[in-house]
């Protein structure tokens, strides 16, 4: 299953051992300019990943030409960004995806807490509703087995 989850933190304790079985990940790309470009903070993320996975740090431009997101490489991939505008600019460059997983977007002044783990400033509300318009179906989810439904309007 092709996944795709917005979460500031990127590769942390819950993407690793709850999402990564639960897409059957064989693949982690992390849609990210500046982590692309600073390969300490990779190492460091690349720590958590279980030997089985690899993982790639991309820009948002090199991303959406990347081979593992197409054909069947595609269906045990889980693509990571940090923030929503991230997800909007790879649409935006061609990339095609059905749902959006919205994880984790960390409360900040002036932000709406719609969930435990999800606030969503003006920008946020703003790139969701243009990922509506184009059918990307949201799901916000911490972790896989949550089960309070979360709606956005």
């Amino acid at each position: 299953m092709f996944w795709v989850r917005v979460d500031n933190r990127l590769i942390h304790g819950q993407v690793v051992e709850a999402w990564v079985p639960f897409v059957g990940a064989r693949n982690i790309l992390v849609g990210n300019d500046d982590l692309a470009g600073d390969e300490l903070q990779q190492e460091i993320m690349s720590l958590a990943i279980p030997r089985a996975v690899e993982s790639a740090f991309l820009t948002i431009d090199d991303l959406v030409d990347d081979p593992r997101l197409s054909g069947s490489a595609r269906e045990s991939t889980l693509l990571l960004f940090s923030s929503c505008l991230d997800v909007r600019r790879a649409v935006e460059k061609g990339l095609r995806l059905e749902v959006l997983n919205v994880g984790n977007l960390h409360y900040a002044q002036g932000k709406r807490q719609l969930s435990p783990s999800v606030a969503l400033g003006a920008e946020d509300e703003s790139c969701l509703r243009f990922l509506l318009s184009k059918g990307v179906e949201l799901d916000f989810r911490c972790v896989p087995n949550d089960t309070v439904p979360v709606r956005f309007a």
